[in-house]
């Protein structure tokens, strides 16, 4: 059998303990289809005195992460610091700048600064992975680029922060709002003590950016990704999208859009409603799903854990592994000097299907006041529902979905609305998926 693939590993959290746990457990097969053992040589994290489950005395220990790559005795450098500068950014720009391959499940330095890093360890002629950057576990980013490289990618879009969705979808089962459910997913461990990524949809939009370049040959741009996160769903509105037959989720959704002068590439992250018989439905707590449509592959689901010490260090082996074997494909499907720069498409002109919730005063002419508004602005309602309070003078919720029309009325209409002291809150909107 060849030499071993010696590895360097920095981040001894969740994810890097597993990857250690996973070599180890599985060193034999991992050997037979990597054709040669993995060795760990050497390791970095912040605290070197900390209990983390794991013998480490048999590997180096160097305080400095960007270290670990100018050591003789590393062919692979993995990074699992986290963040989008920092240490980690180091770190990977100084192994590739040593000829060291890189594997990480970062998906913001992939998303920032992505594209430096391919065009860089393309010319040096090593490999950068990051399969665990997007959906933990899931395979998605090797399903667009080899799975399914023969096809026109017409639409990529599903679940892809698994925070949110455990959030949406226990306030679904037990009725409760969201800063509860908020807070026992922190107490599980499900979300962070400062949540913000996860439901701001910030981390969602990082992965999404990163498939957005891998199906449809474009131009990393984070930038142009149109973020909406989930902290302003009610108890009220998962309980009216039930009535109406849907589901609330948080969805990232890009495609290529041809239409006039708006065309370019559409990258969004928002809450929508779901139908009840839709696949995405049906996916709940920390779980991800990824639906790719294809020109001739038609479309297919990518479901699985999407976080997690396992599911997340099985896809970093797997870089890994494809590293041993000498696989040194583009990291986006194509050569950085490939891919296109795409223009940020215009949404005014797309249509559907639109879910609004205004919340106002209960007192007379509020109703007239917001329905003259979408009468003026374009938009036709086709259900209004309104919910009031027990104690005389408070609050109404009034929910409505709209008919089919483009999203640049429903917007005028909300501009119209805009300083009246008839709502008490900013207007929610959601898409409605697949209207």
């Amino acid at each position: 059998m060849a030499e071993p693939l010696k590895i360097a590993l920095a981040g001894l959290g969740t994810v890097g303990t597993g990857v250690i746990r996973l070599i180890e457990t599985n060193a034999e097969l991992i050997a037979r289809r990597a054709r040669r053992p993995i060795a760990i040589t050497a390791v970095s994290a912040r605290d070197r005195t900390k209990d983390r489950g794991v013998d480490l005395a048999c590997y180096a220990w160097e305080d400095d992460p960007v270290v670990l790559a100018a050591r003789d005795d590393v062919d692979v450098v993995v990074e699992l610091v986290g963040g989008s500068d920092g240490p980690a950014l180091a770190l990977a720009r100084n192994a590739i700048a040593q000829g060291k391959s890189l594997v990480t499940a970062n998906k913001a330095m992939i998303a920032h600064h992505g594209l430096e890093l391919a065009s860089d360890a393309e010319q040096a002629g090593i490999a950068l992975k990051f399969e665990a950057a997007v959906a933990g576990g899931i395979p998605v980013v090797k399903g667009l680029s080899e799975g399914a490289a023969a096809n026109a990618i017409e639409r990529v879009y599903g679940i892809l922060n698994g925070t949110c969705n455990y959030i949406l979808s226990t306030m679904e089962a037990t009725g409760r709002d969201f800063g509860d459910v908020l807070a026992d997913a922190q107490r599980l461990g499900y979300a962070e003590a400062d949540p913000t990524f996860d439901i701001e949809g910030i981390d969602a939009a990082h992965k999404l950016a990163i498939l957005a370049s891998i199906g449809f040959g474009a131009r990393l741009d984070f930038d142009a990704v149109d973020v909406s996160g989930i902290s302003r769903i009610k108890a009220a509105d998962i309980a009216q999208a039930r009535a109406l037959g849907y589901v609330i989720r948080l969805i990232g959704m890009t495609e290529i859009d041809t239409a006039g002068s708006g065309a370019g590439l559409f990258q969004r992250v928002r809450p929508h409603l779901v139908p009840v018989d839709h696949p995405l439905a049906h996916v709940d707590g920390a779980t991800n799903a990824v639906v790719a449509e294809g020109n001739f592959m038609g479309r297919l689901l990518f479901q699985g854990a999407g976080a997690g010490d396992g599911p997340t260090a099985s896809a970093v082996v797997a870089d890994i592994i494809d590293v041993a074997r000498g696989e040194r494909g583009a990291a986006f499907a194509m050569p950085v000097d490939e891919l296109e720069a795409m223009p940020r498409a215009l949404t005014g002109h797309r249509t559907g299907r639109a879910y609004l919730r205004f919340t106002v005063p209960d007192r007379p002419g509020v109703l007239a006041e917001i329905t003259a508004a979408m009468r003026d602005a374009g938009v036709s309602i086709e259900s209004l529902i309104q919910h009031g309070r027990a104690e005389e003078g408070g609050e109404v919720i009034i929910a409505m979905v709209t008919h089919d029309g483009p999203e640049s009325a429903v917007s005028a209409a909300i501009s119209l609305l805009e300083g009246s002291d008839s709502l008490t809150a900013e207007p929610l909107v959601m898409q409605i998926l697949g209207s």
